[in-house]
Formats: C-alpha cells, structure tokens, sequence
C-alpha cells in the first residue's frame, strides 16, 4: 500500500525500552504493513551478556531496529522505530533516533528499575516520551500513582497501561505519547 503524498503528518516515534520488554511485539501489533523486524534466535554467547531475570522463555532478541506504519485518522501517519534493548546495541540509537519527535518507553512491573537507563537516554536525546506499562501474565499490578512515583516520572509524562498485544491499548498508548508530543511541538504558522 503506498501513501499518497497530499496533506499527510508523517511522524517518526521511537518504542523503546529494556531488553525483552515487548517492543517487537507492540510494534507486530500495530503495523499496518508488514513490520520490518531483526529478531535473531538467541545464542549461548549472547547469555553470557543478556540478562534473562524476568524473562527466561525468550529465545528470540532483536539486534538492530523494529520498524512498522500506522496510519491514524486526520492523516497523520506514524513511522514506529523499535530499538534493541541491551547495552551491547546502544551505539545504534543514535541513528535510530535521528528524527525522531518522541518515544513510547515500554516498562515491566517485574523490572522496572531496568527502564530506567532507557529513558535516560531518550532524556539525553531531548525527546520527549511517554511511558506504557506493558501486562505480562505473570507480572505484578499497580496503579498509575504508585507506577508514576516508582519511575520517578515528571507529572507530565504520560503513564499508560497497555497489553502490547491488544491493538486497541496499543493504540491508546501510541496516541498519548502522539498527544503530548504535538501539545509541546511549536505551531509553525502559513
């Protein structure tokens, strides 16, 4: 499906965050096109450097980006980057993030402190983000206070809770970080 070229927003957001988080997943959800993904099968090498606490069925792991569409109404077309989540990658981000307006941060209840690292680099990168709080199974619950207060998030950073595979959450999350980033993007006037 190509996009005609007339009165389209066409925004690029990065869906980031630790290691085994659900970004491929949110990303395999939403697209309207088949994603682009470079999941590769997990190797004994790898887990001497890949921390699997929280996550020890993962076999597959992103080593470069996730990428999908999604089209919302009003013409505004999203352009969803996933970045890989371990450290060894982070050299990447760089390029992923060039151009992009804002991130979506993928958090896990079972590891929260590992969200941590992320956003601060999304901070460092000056983008603005907001925060899905992916349901695992078998992961504790909490409520959005007690969630904001945990993460130590600004009071304007959106918090959302979401299933990374469920459309209709994962677009609620996608519309939150796409709400406060053109809420904090200066109008350009005719």
């Amino acid at each position: 499906m190509y996009l005609s070229g007339a009165d389209q927003t066409l925004v690029k957001l990065l869906v980031a965050g630790p290691f085994g988080v659900g970004k491929t997943t949110l990303i395999r959800t939403l697209s309207e096109t088949p994603p682009l993904h470079t999941e590769e099968v997990m190797t004994q090498t790898g887990a001497v450097v890949d921390d699997l606490a929280g996550v020890r069925d993962k076999t597959t792991t992103t080593v470069a980006i996730d990428f999908g569409r999604l089209t919302l109404p009003g013409d505004l077309v999203l352009y969803l980057f996933g970045t890989p989540g371990q450290k060894r990658f982070r050299p990447l981000w760089a390029d992923i993030a060039r151009g992009a307006l804002g991130a979506l941060v993928l958090a896990d209840t079972r590891r929260l402190s590992d969200s941590f690292e992320v956003m601060d680099i999304i901070e460092e990168a000056g983008l603005r983000y907001a925060v899905a709080v992916n349901a695992f199974p078998d992961a504790p619950t909490y409520d959005t206070d007690k969630l904001r207060e945990a993460l130590d998030l600004h009071p304007d950073t959106p918090l959302v809770l979401c299933d990374a595979r469920d459309r209709d959450q994962s677009v609620d999350a996608l519309i939150s970080l796409v709400s406060h980033v053109l809420a904090h993007t200066p109008q350009q006037g005719p």
